[in-house]
């Protein structure tokens, strides 16, 4: 249940960062109520893996696949372009999460 716990983590925590950019800076009043419901949400089930699994393995997967998934629906809704820099960063960001996912004995697998 704690990967299940943080797949539902990682997605809220998305859904609530785009609604975040379609508030248009808290101009938006249902697109704000999404940010808070998200983040709500993706708070509470984290604070479930952070019964199993360490705080600093649990937020480094959280927050890596969060930058991930969140860039891609900011390329694919909001428009947004990466260059190389941004890519060879996220590259990074993401063979830091696998190598914390196979190699280290402190995730509970």
């Amino acid at each position: 249940m704690t990967y299940f716990y943080l797949i539902l983590a990682v997605a809220f925590e998305v859904v609530g960062t785009a609604a975040l950019q379609a508030s248009e800076q808290f101009t938006r009043p249902k697109p704000l109520i999404l940010t808070a419901a998200g983040y709500a949400a993706a708070f509470y089930f984290l604070s479930l893996v952070l019964r199993t699994m360490p705080v600093g393995i649990a937020y480094a997967i959280w927050s890596g696949l969060g930058v991930i998934l969140i860039t891609i629906v900011g390329l694919v809704w909001f428009g947004q372009k990466l260059d190389m820099p941004a890519i060879i960063g996220l590259a990074l960001i993401v063979a830091g999460v696998a190598i914390i996912n196979l190699f280290s004995k402190t995730v509970a697998h």
